[in-house]
């Protein structure tokens, strides 16, 4: 079997997906965990706030991203020396696919010391459950660029669930993915291990991810603990706390648009 080593290649002044971003609902679509990365990946590069904290990400998922080129656009919209907010679009060489606007702050040595909470594992990675996705069509897809260890629930059977993982593959091949970079492959994902609807029978897609941080992911290792919750006219949400070994860093949530395939 030939896994690619990233989940993009360089390609003139954009990137190619390789089979590794491939969605669960279609072959020819990406999962938005890859994307949301690369997004994230060019908002960090944008931003003139040296060693700063990215926040908040925002991201709307306009129209399905397919597996292909494609490439990114950043804009500083509200500048500063503390606190900054960039945007990023994601297109295909057409209208835009995904956007993303995130709240990036400077660091602070003299900062009150970090709260205390409880860590949401049921069991570290070492003592969860290994496993992969059964679900995806094609052997080579998303699935494949994480080591997924469940220590609560399963990707294969009703949710919620906690899971751990770590990068099985490059965001970009030729870089090392960064814990944040990490975060974004992984944290779209939330709403696929806690699905309560089967695969073969509802679309529960998510239109949008936000993701709010109070402090940035550290560590090979991170997980998150999620729950879908349904309204019963079509629409459902996510939830999803998200984690590294040293303890809780933030929260995830996502709008489903849910109805029989």
């Amino acid at each position: 079997m030939d896994v690619p080593e990233a989940l993009y290649l360089p390609d003139g002044d954009g990137f190619t997906a390789t089979a590794l971003t491939i969605g669960p609902w279609d072959n020819g679509y990406q999962h938005a965990g890859p994307p949301a990365a690369l997004l994230l990946r060019a908002v960090e590069r944008a931003g003139a706030i040296q060693g700063g904290q990215t926040v908040r990400m925002a991201y709307d998922i306009l129209a399905p991203v397919p597996v292909g080129p494609v490439r990114v656009r950043t804009s500083v919209v509200r500048p500063g020396r503390r606190i900054e907010l960039v945007e990023a679009v994601l297109d295909a060489g057409g209208p835009p696919l995904m956007r993303l606007q995130a709240w990036r702050m400077r660091t602070r040595d003299d900062a009150p010391p970090a709260t205390a909470l409880p860590h949401p594992e049921p069991a570290g990675p070492e003592a969860s459950r290994p496993e992969r996705a059964a679900f995806f069509t094609s052997e080579v897809a998303y699935h494949r660029a994480l080591d997924w260890r469940f220590a609560a629930g399963t990707f294969n059977g009703p949710g919620p669930a906690t899971a751990w993982t770590r990068p099985e593959c490059a965001l970009v091949a030729g870089e090392r993915m960064t814990p944040l970079e990490h975060l974004l492959v992984m944290t779209d994902a939330a709403s696929g291990i806690s699905a309560t609807l089967d695969w073969r029978t509802a679309t529960f897609a998510n239109v949008d991810l936000t993701v709010a941080l109070q402090r940035p992911p550290r560590g090979e290792w991170l997980g998150m603990d999620a729950t879908t919750v349904h309204g019963g006219a079509g629409a459902a949400q996510c939830f999803a706390v998200l984690f590294d070994a040293d303890g809780p860093i933030g929260r995830s949530s996502q709008s489903l648009f849910v109805e029989p395939r």
